[in-house]
């Protein structure tokens, strides 16, 4: 008996997105399609207005297309009511914001939770400890965001987009906010993830060095996919 193909975690099926309607309607993604295969490591550049983020939030169930399919797993997420795509999006997807998107009232102990606490699913506290030791915040759980730093909020960002496990990380500049510094070490921290927890990350940069450490590099212009270049195997 023959081995069935593994299905690739991403499928994207002549993906569209439209503004508005009539003479004021703007086409921001125009017949989009690729898969990525599970565990890889994707970037996606392309000039400011290319679509890049439109794609990554329709992605990440966060916008509904016009036209085409995501499928997350095999899911097609835009069939989801919203209730089930809130869950589904908290379950399988992680998403990181380049301006961290953090509840200012929360500790940073409850910012991380917060994803499990919505889903109303038990804190693995002792998990939850070793997640913030490994991103460099075991003495900040109890801090309040803006209490810390650019970096130090990124990595609460990056933790709770992780705190799930998710299969499908989605980062949206996460260091166009950072120095070059704290831009290097949030980038090693998604890359050991990624690694770590075979899990599929896609990032949107402008950073021509940062997108070069991919496995593959998807340049957007235009709302369209102009180009999927392969780095490594």
């Amino acid at each position: 008996m023959e081995n069935t193909p593994a299905r690739p975690l991403l499928q994207v099926r002549g993906l569209g997105k439209v503004y508005g309607s009539g003479q004021t309607a703007v086409a921001a993604l125009q017949d989009v399609s690729f898969t990525v295969e599970r565990g890889s490591f994707v970037s996606i550049v392309g000039p400011s207005g290319s679509g890049k983020s439109t794609l990554l939030h329709i992605l990440g169930g966060v916008d509904r297309p016009t036209a085409g399919q995501v499928l997350v797993d095999g899911v097609d997420i835009g069939t989801l009511p919203e209730s089930r795509l809130a869950v589904f999006r908290r379950r399988q997807i992680g998403l990181v914001y380049q301006f961290y998107n953090l509840i200012p009232a929360l500790t940073v102990e409850e910012n991380l939770a917060l994803p499990l606490l919505l889903d109303r699913r038990p804190v693995d506290r002792a998990r939850l400890v070793e997640l913030a030791a490994r991103l460099g915040l075991a003495d900040k759980l109890r801090a309040l965001p803006g209490e810390l730093s650019g970096g130090q909020q990124q990595r609460v960002s990056i933790g709770r987009a992780l705190i799930t496990r998710p299969a499908l990380v989605l980062a949206d500049e996460p260091t166009g906010n950072l120095d070059t510094k704290n831009s290097a070490a949030i980038l090693a921290l998604l890359r050991q993830f990624h690694r770590q927890f075979d899990q599929t990350l896609l990032l949107i940069t402008h950073d021509p060095a940062i997108a070069r450490q991919a496995d593959r590099v998807l340049s957007i212009e235009d709302g369209r996919l102009a180009k999927d270049e392969v780095i490594r195997p």
